[in-house]
């Protein structure tokens, strides 16, 4: 008869009654999936050392290496390959289970983390129109140039712009962005400034310096560049911090402005802005929904998505007719009779 090898008699079969710890299950799954201790143990609000003794513990237990380091990489030893789709998938579904339970609660309030520019030109002009497709949905709107931890209690989720590089996250691309000039009609007729680029060595300038600055972004010197310009003289004019003071300062006649187009829309649709020459040039940025894989599963996360997603739709159907609002300047008189009206 033969023997029953070694192994076998030391590792009996699974189930629930000799499952390996929980928590060190999921030091397990959060170390898989960054390949970091550091931020594994970020996420699950523990120390480094701690997810360390979980994943010793682990394998100990399975009696199995799990990770190994090269030249200081983190990387799944072939039994850790084989063990993480399983586990991440279980925990997953745990996780999505608490969620929808969790999230089932209409009173709670949906926090929204967006960029302050993006909430006070985008989000607000629209929360009527959020209200309308969901009345019962509470909503607040933290507005904050500050990247939130969705995976906390901070935020549900959050509209971020950026290159759209964001793990452990679920995400969706809303749109893009581009940049052209804008000033005020009246502005521009005072300057003369429609269709003569040249006329930028004269006026004032605003620029975006601070914070929602993007670095694929132009500035002055290099849009005029791209223009086939090479002004020697740009004036210094104003820097702002936010992309909305920008196009307050433009609105309010102060100068002109590179606008973000996405955010200048509403602006340019109702004409207290116009784009007096250039065409809109994209940038490599975007806009995103974001927001963690368990609080996707929040019944008011899943209809601020929808509605968000929808509207980023209704607005990408915009994009020609606002293009041509570069294109289709009125004539100086047409502006004439704006300037003396009360």
């Amino acid at each position: 008869m033969s023997k029953t090898s070694p192994d076998r008699r030391r590792t009996p079969p699974p189930s629930l009654a000799r499952l390996p710890p929980l928590t060190a299950l999921r030091a397990f799954v959060a170390t898989a999936r960054h390949l970091s201790f550091n931020r594994a143990a970020e996420e699950l609000h523990v120390t480094s050392a701690a997810i360390g003794q979980q994943i010793r513990l682990l394998e100990d237990h399975l009696g199995q290496q799990l990770f190994e380091r090269d030249r200081g990489q983190l990387h799944l030893t072939e039994t850790g390959m084989q063990l993480m789709p399983g586990l991440t998938e279980a925990f997953d579904g745990v996780v999505q289970s608490l969620a929808r339970l969790a999230g089932s609660d209409e009173r709670a309030p949906i926090r929204i983390s967006v960029a302050p520019s993006f909430a006070a030109k985008w989000l607000i002009p629209r929360l009527e129109a959020l209200r309308r497709a969901a009345p019962r949905l509470a909503v607040q709107v933290d507005a904050t140039p500050r990247l939130v931890e969705l995976a906390g209690d901070e935020a549900d989720c959050a509209v971020r712009y950026g290159p759209g590089a964001y793990p452990g996250l679920v995400s969706e691309r809303l749109f893009g962005e581009a940049v052209l000039p804008v000033c005020s009609p009246a502005f521009a007729e005072a300057h003369g400034l429609f269709g003569r680029p040249e006329a930028v060595g004269r006026v004032p300038l605003l620029h975006e310096e601070g914070f929602e600055s993007d670095p694929s972004c132009p500035d002055w010197k290099s849009w005029l560049r791209a223009e086939g310009l090479s002004l020697r003289r740009v004036s210094a004019g104003v820097g702002f911090s936010l992309s909305s003071l920008v196009l307050d300062a433009a609105v309010a006649g102060q100068g002109l402005g590179l606008a973000k187009l996405r955010l200048a829309e509403p602006d340019l649709e109702a004409g207290r802005l116009v784009s007096p020459f250039g065409t809109p040039r994209p940038v490599e940025f975007s806009y995103f929904f974001a927001t963690s894989p368990a609080k996707a599963a929040y019944p008011r996360v899943a209809l601020f998505r929808d509605w968000i997603l929808a509207e980023a739709r209704a607005q990408r159907t915009q994009a020609i007719f606002v293009s041509r609002l570069s294109a289709d300047r009125p004539p100086p008189a047409a502006f004439s009779q704006d300037r003396h009206a009360p």
